[in-house]
């Protein structure tokens, strides 16, 4: 039965009526303006205020609703991941002000596109059905599939973008045929009708339950490829390379978020009956996306490829605490990407306020990592600040990434994946090698290029918050750990 939007529907749902609004506004306002070069700078500062208000919403909601018959919910769960969404935006759109002055590819759609890809993720994050979670999958796709291609005149970003677009839609194809196997074999499309429908009562024939468990498994390959995780990631490093870098930081970090806030969502609720099955399957692409981001990025010598390979190797420290199938594990990865939040969004702050002199025959960022050698000397506060972030991913004490290694590893050992944690253990040892290599490359080598540095508020500040956040996360761990148990609580039994 169709649903009517009632006014009661949209207070529950003002920060996706916020996302929506403002997008189409800043969009009328770039189409109509004169001078949009000019605009760009406050636009940027508008989708900045619009984020942090969508933000003080978020924090304050505390409300447990189930919105238009069934399409949409709202918890704490929803809460907390749309709060790590809208951190990352933030972040980006900050980096992205200190730089669109000096870029002349940023257009007034950059902050457009923006809103309506956090619009996406809101409707993934809150979705309740296979009809809202196709919806909002598309509407973020699309936002990204034209970031990926934003600066048109360069021929790496249209290659990623053409690449990026091709296998988007391979995966996207590839998620509506499973949802559309589990939609014919289970008889609806909610969430809760799909549970009853794969509970051992119900189902008597086993070729429907085995064609079930086919089209979840499409589903989950749809939605892994938005992790990049192996064997789903092969668009990333070419993305991330050709893409500029404020956009890398935000493909490196707020797309996954609201994938794994729908990869929980999925495998707490309609799925969890397929428990045996689907440990099987984010096991291995756990164990592929560790072992391989970690040895594939030892050879790179691009920055944002080395992220990428990066991305994929911490996509699969995640999984291995979703793999557990326990309350600890699915906590372990809420506690791993809210810190990975920060660790990423430092790094890039780092890199944006490096820039090659004008007139050198390289692009303006700096992403090669050699260039980066004697960068303690020549810009002390950055070094130590990159140092610190990098420290943090490679795992060790006493900063944050330790801690989030800990929680999965100590999750998949209580699960009984002891010998894939060894495994997880491993990788990160080999990770460590390259994240290392690039510290001993800014204080123990001697500059071979000139680097200018260049540090407005706007970099400074989620820098300087990312840096507080890792090295101080040991003094207040309880604080993290409890705001998770009380995400994960409003949707599982566990």
């Amino acid at each position: 039965m169709c649903s009517m939007i009632t006014l009661s529907d949209l207070k529950f749902l003002l920060p996706e009526c916020l996302m929506f609004l403002s997008a189409m506004a800043l969009l009328m306002w770039g189409v109509f303006s004169k001078n949009t070069e000019r605009i760009i700078p406050l636009l940027m500062r508008i989708t900045l205020l619009i984020l942090a208000l969508a933000l003080l919403i978020v924090a304050f909601d505390r409300t447990s609703v189930t919105l238009l018959n069934g399409l949409f919910t709202i918890d704490n769960f929803t809460t907390y991941m749309k709060g790590l969404v809208l951190l990352g935006g933030l972040a980006t759109c900050s980096m992205t002000l200190g730089i669109c002055k000096k870029e002349s590819y940023f257009k007034p759609e950059f902050p457009v596109l923006i809103l309506f890809a956090i619009l996406g993720m809101f409707l993934m994050i809150s979705c309740n059905d296979l009809i809202s979670l196709y919806l909002g999958v598309e509407i973020q796709s699309l936002s990204l599939y034209i970031l990926a291609g934003f600066k048109r005149n360069s021929p790496k970003s249209t290659e990623a973008a053409l690449k990026y677009f091709i296998l988007g839609a391979l995966a996207s194809g590839i998620l509506l045929y499973g949802l559309s196997l589990v939609y014919g074999l289970s008889g609806g499309t909610n969430f809760k009708d799909i549970a009853i429908a794969l509970s051992p009562n119900w189902i008597a024939n086993p070729s429907q339950y085995w064609g079930l468990v086919a089209g979840f498994v499409l589903v989950i390959g749809g939605i892994v490829f938005k992790i990049s995780a192996v064997p789903f990631h092969m668009w990333a490093p070419d993305v991330y390379e050709g893409v500029p870098m404020p956009i890398t930081a935000f493909f490196a970090v707020v797309p996954k978020i609201a994938a794994f806030a729908l990869l929980v969502r999925l495998l707490i609720g309609p799925f969890a009956p397929l428990v045996v099955s689907w440990q099987a399957i984010i096991l291995a692409l756990s164990v592929l996306s560790m072992v391989w981001g970690a040895f594939a990025a030892i050879a790179q010598s691009n920055m944002k490829r080395l992220m990428a390979y990066s991305s994929i190797s911490h996509m699969g420290f995640s999984l291995l605490g979703l793999a557990s199938g326990r309350f600890e594990g699915f906590q372990s990865v809420l506690i791993y990407l809210s810190l990975y939040v920060f660790m990423t969004a430092g790094i890039f702050a780092c890199l944006l306020c490096l820039r090659y002199p004008l007139g050198e025959e390289k692009q303006n960022f700096v992403d090669v990592i050699e260039d980066l050698k004697g960068l303690s000397k020549t810009s002390p506060k950055i070094a130590f600040c990159l140092a610190a972030f990098l420290f943090s991913m490679a795992g060790v004490p006493p900063l944050a990434g330790f801690f989030a290694k800990f929680y999965v590893f100590i999750a998949a050992i209580e699960a009984g994946f002891v010998i894939w944690a060894i495994v997880g253990v491993l990788a990160s040892v080999v990770g460590a090698f390259y994240y290392i290599r690039i510290v001993k490359y800014m204080y123990f080598d001697e500059p071979e290029s000139v680097i200018e540095v260049s540090t407005p508020y706007s970099l400074a500040i989620p820098m300087t918050v990312s840096a507080v956040v890792i090295m101080s996360f040991i003094l207040y761990p309880n604080l993290l750990v409890q705001s998770t148990s009380l995400a994960l609580a409003a949707i599982t039994n566990l």
